[in-house]
C-alpha cells in the first residue's frame, strides 16, 4: 500500500494539471452544464486516482505485495531448462522471502556455474515475478563488473557509488533488486561495501533493506560444481543442494579469482544460498533450441534441434557429456540454419 500512496500522491498532482482549466471555467456555464461539467470531473477525478490505473498505465510504481508465487513457480517449472536444483532453491527462497511480512535481512542468493547454464536467465524471471517491467524496471538494478567497475585504482570511488545507489534506491522502493553479475572479474574487497545492507540490522539511518533483493553472479565455483557432478556417483538429477554449497562457499571464500575472496559477506554468513548451476547435456541443449524456436514462432523440428546441438562442443572429450557453453550460442548457431 505504500507504494500505492506514493502513486497517488502523483495521480491527484496530474489531475489537478489536467481538470484545472475544465473546472476553472465552470462558473460561467449554464446551471445544467455545469453539474455536467462537475459530474465529469468528478468520475475522471476518481478514475485517474484509482492506483491500479494510474501505476499500470502512466507511470511504474513500487508495488511491494505484487508478487504471486504460483505464476513464479509455472514460470521457472516453464522456462529454466536443466537446472532442478537452482529451480527448488530459488523458489523457495523467494517465495519464502515475500510471503515472510517482517524479514530479519534482506534476500542474498549467490548464482554459480559455466556461462551458460542460466543464471542471468532465472535473474530475469525473478525480476520479471517481482516486478511488472522485470529488467527495464526503473526498480531493478544490473551492476556489471567489468563495464561499472573496471579500474582498480578508482575502488574506493566506486564503494561510495554503490552505497549511494543502493541507498537512494531502497529509499524510493524497498523491494528494490540489485544484480551484481561477474563477480568472478570484481575487484577485491569491492563487495565488502554493501555489508550493512546485508546484515540483520532494522533500519540504517532511517532507512530499512529488509525487503530488498540481492542477487551475485558468477562464473566462479563452475568447475567445483562440474568436480562434484562428474566425481559424485550421483545421477545429475539426483544431486541435493548439501552435495554443493559447502564446497562453494569454500571455494569463493578462498579463491583470488574470485569477487568474494576473503569477503565479510562469507565470513558473516551473510550470503542466504549458494545456489549451484549444473553442466547442461545434450539433450538439454536439444531442449534450448526447441524453446528458441517457440520463442520465435517456429514449429518444432526435432532433426533441426539435433543438428544444432551436435554442433556445440562438449566435455569430457571421451564420453561428450556436458556442453562447456551450456545453451549460451544455440541462437547464434541456429540462425546459421535458419
Amino acid at each position: 500500500m505504500a507504494g500505492a500512496r506514493r502513486c497517488l500522491l502523483g495521480s491527484w498532482l496530474s489531475v489537478g494539471v489536467l481538470l484545472g482549466p475544465l473546472l476553472s471555467g465552470v462558473l460561467t456555464l449554464e446551471p445544467v452544464t455545469t453539474a455536467i461539467a462537475i459530474a465529469t470531473a468528478s468520475v475522471l477525478t476518481g478514475y485517474l486516482s484509482y492506483p491500479r490505473f494510474y501505476c499500470g498505465r502512466l507511470v511504474e510504481c513500487c508495488e511491494e505485495n505484487a508478487y504471486n508465487s504460483t505464476a513464479f513457480k509455472e514460470d521457472l517449472e516453464n522456462k529454466l531448462i536443466g537446472q532442478h536444483l537452482a529451480r527448488d532453491v530459488i523458489f523457495r527462497a523467494v517465495t519464502g522471502f515475500m510471503n515472510t511480512e517482517n524479514s530479519k535481512k534482506p534476500l542474498a542468493l549467490s548464482l554459480h556455474g559455466w556461462t551458460g547454464t542460466g543464471k542471468n536467465f532465472i535473474s530475469k524471471i525473478i525480476a520479471e515475478n517481482i516486478h511488472e517491467k522485470g529488467m527495464s524496471s526503473k526498480y531493478v538494478h544490473l551492476f556489471v563488473s567489468t563495464m561499472h567497475f573496471p579500474h582498480n585504482n578508482l575502488v574506493n570511488l566506486y564503494k561510495d557509488q554503490i552505497q549511494s545507489w543502493i541507498r537512494g534506491n531502497v529509499t524510493s522502493c524497498p523491494r528494490s533488486i540489485f544484480i551484481f553479475d561477474e563477480m568472478d572479474k570484481l575487484h577485491q574487497g569491492l563487495i565488502d561495501t554493501i555489508k550493512p545492507f546485508l546484515d540483520y540490522y532494522e533500519q540504517i539511518d532511517g532507512v530499512s533493506y529488509r525487503k530488498a533483493i540481492f542477487l551475485f553472479l558468477s562464473n566462479a565455483g563452475g568447475d567445483v560444481i562440474n568436480r562434484v557432478v562428474l566425481g559424485s556417483g550421483k545421477r545429475r538429477e539426483d544431486l541435493e543442494l548439501q552435495d554443493l554449497e559447502s564446497a562453494l562457499s569454500v571455494e569463493l571464500f578462498n579463491n583470488k579469482d574470485s569477487g568474494f575472496w576473503h569477503s565479510s559477506l562469507i565470513d558473516k554468513n551473510l550470503i542466504d544460498f549458494y545456489v549451484p548451476f549444473l553442466p547442461l547435456e545434450y539433450k538439454h541443449v536439444k531442449e534450448c533450441v526447441m524453446a528458441e524456436l517457440r520463442h520465435r514462432e517456429l514449429m518444432p523440428d526435432e532433426e533441426l534441434a539435433s543438428r544444432v546441438a551436435n554442433e556445440m562442443t562438449y566435455f569430457p572429450k571421451d564420453t561428450r557429456m556436458f556442453s562447456d557453453k551450456g545453451c549460451k550460442t544455440v541462437t547464434t548457431k541456429l540462425n546459421l540454419h535458419l
